[in-house]
């Protein structure tokens, strides 16, 4: 991997972190800092069409259903498309209070599309899956 790659897988890896860190303070505005502004999320079924509108539903969740949660979260896949995308891949789900791991019934697949945008890798779209079962 050239060294500029390097530089960006380090700073993709950051802003996820960064995201992740305000889900954990409850901090709707920080969870969405590095979102584009025309980002898209796909989350439990629900589309929203920016950034705007992620930050006022993550507002909403924080005060309600997801106060005082943090997230595992475990990156699978990192690639770049082109010079100036990336995708990656996550396994995440939610932990509520009082839980030290997510049971599989509560974890997701997770695509995270990155942009590099004036110099800065930005969030541009997520869309999450609940894990199937294996098959038998």
């Amino acid at each position: 991997m050239s060294d500029i790659r390097a530089e960006d897988v380090a700073a993709i890896q950051a802003v996820l972190v960064k995201s992740y860190k305000a889900w954990e303070a409850g901090d709707a505005d920080g969870m969405v800092a590095d979102y584009t502004a025309d980002a898209t999320a796909i989350m439990t079924g629900s589309l929203r069409h920016s950034r705007d509108e992620v930050r006022e539903n993550m507002a909403l969740a924080f005060g309600g259903p997801l106060k005082d949660t943090s997230t595992y979260n475990k990156q699978l896949s990192l690639r770049f498309v082109g010079r100036d995308a990336a995708i990656v891949v996550t396994e995440t789900g939610i932990l509520f209070a009082g839980q030290t791991e997510v049971p599989d019934a509560g974890k997701v697949n997770a695509t995270w599309v990155f942009e590099k945008r004036d110099g800065d890798w930005l969030i541009a779209a997520y869309h999450n899956s609940p894990l199937l079962a294996p098959a038998r």
